[in-house]
């Protein structure tokens, strides 16, 4: 019997479902949450915040714990598992008779999201070490898809019943979930698996497990602050177009379309192009110092066509992300990428968490009654600012990495004398 090649496909398809389902019910959510509080617009409005908190923050918990997991146990039945899980998950939201529902299935969808882990480790499993970085690009390529398809399919689903996109996401979940079951093969094999330690398997003491690589650790900084500084699109974007621009439902739709569309181009395929030619490091230089221009741009842009020029100029920062990924999984043992990817998880997680209100209570502030100064772009000035930290940990992480290279030389030849 011929074994079965490791499904990238299928990874893929795992992780635009998990953006699918996030897009199907972006909508959707809100309604059924002011449905539950009679209407009350302000209060559904803090609980839906609560919500998306209660999602990261269960990422941030459990995706060493499920990267670790992989590592002992394999990618394929965490994965699974994950995906069976989050299937269920959407149904019980689909027949959720009260916000408290809401909450326990929010809860679930955090844990089982964290799978993002065991996925691009077994990105990293199957791929080349000099591939890692274009095949990280499906991630983007991923979102992109899933954030183009969601929020319309979740749009033209809610009008025919605001439960309905949960069962559709349901179901496309479980029918993955299926596809998988016979069908994904193991990825890790079992001489590089390693014995599962709860040290390693907290957000704490996973983060603390990365000193032991130099490069990781500094890189790790720079992916964090990359996350922090992203988190002014989704929190702010909206709010900052109809204010500035007076942009409509459409005009921001079409925008957020573009948004994936240009992530799926730049991840999906230019980054397969970019990245070996510049390498990893010149990559990451290079993205990060378009993400700084870009965010810049949309704080100073003074017409809404700007936006469109920043938006499709900057998407090729889109690079940065699966060069800083393919780093750091190269400079990590085979039986160390699931933990490793559970931390860059959680750091995330963390982002998603801190980020949004720091971005719009800056947005708010700057255009209030009371400020000083009106600067409706200051969230995206700090996201610029945020990146342009980044950019210099990065640096300094190549330029100590290098140094460190050298000296491992040096001795090395000293002692063969």
């Amino acid at each position: 019997m011929t074994p079965r090649k490791p499904a990238l496909a299928f990874i893929f398809v795992t992780l635009a479902l998990d953006i699918l389902g996030i897009g199907l019910i972006i909508p959707i959510l809100p309604r059924l949450v002011e449905h539950f509080e009679g209407g009350n617009v302000a209060a559904a409005s803090h609980t839906v915040g609560l919500l998306a908190a209660l999602y990261s923050l269960m990422q941030f918990l459990c995706a060493p714990l499920l990267g670790n997991l992989s590592d002992r146990f394999g990618r394929r039945p965490v994965i699974l598992a994950s995906l069976f899980g989050s299937g269920l998950d959407y149904f019980l939201l689909a027949y959720a008779p009260n916000l408290g529902w809401f909450y326990a299935g929010r809860i679930i969808a955090g844990v089982t999201g964290a799978n993002f882990a065991a996925a691009t480790a077994y990105i990293a499993d199957v791929s080349p070490p000099e591939e890692r970085a274009a095949n990280f690009g499906l991630i983007g390529a991923a979102f992109g898809l899933g954030f183009i398809l969601g929020p319309a399919l979740g749009g033209l689903l809610g009008n025919v019943g605001l439960r309905v996109p949960f069962m559709v996401a349901g179901g496309l979940t479980i029918l993955n979930w299926l596809y998988g079951l016979f069908v994904l093969p193991e990825s890790l094999g079992r001489e590089n698996r390693r014995v599962f330690g709860w040290g390693r398997s907290n957000p704490v003491g996973s983060l603390l497990d990365l000193r032991r690589y130099p490069l990781v650790l500094g890189l790790t900084a720079t992916f964090f602050l990359i996350h922090l500084a992203h988190q002014v699109l989704p929190s702010t974007w909206v709010l900052y177009t109809s204010y500035r621009y007076q942009w409509t439902v459409g005009q921001t739709g079409l925008s957020l379309a573009i948004v994936g569309l240009t992530a799926a181009i730049v991840q999906g395929g230019l980054t397969r192009v970019i990245v070996p030619r510049l390498g990893e490091e010149k990559a990451t230089i290079v993205g990060l110092s378009i993400a700084a221009a870009s965010y810049a741009g949309y704080g100073l842009a003074t017409e809404g066509w700007m936006i469109y020029a920043v938006l499709i100029a900057g998407s090729l920062a889109g690079i940065t992300g699966p060069a800083v990924q393919g780093l750091i999984s190269r400079s990590v043992g085979a039986d160390e990428q699931g933990g490793v990817q559970g931390s860059l998880t959680s750091l995330a997680s963390v982002a998603g968490i801190a980020g949004p209100p720091i971005a719009t209570g800056l947005f708010g502030h700057f255009i209030g009654k009371t400020t000083t100064v009106h600067l409706p772009g200051a969230a995206f000035f700090f996201s610029a600012v945020l990146v342009v930290a980044a950019l210099l940990l990065a640096l300094r992480s190549f330029r100590n990495n290098g140094r460190d290279i050298a000296v491992s030389e040096t001795s090395g030849s000293a002692l063969k004398y």
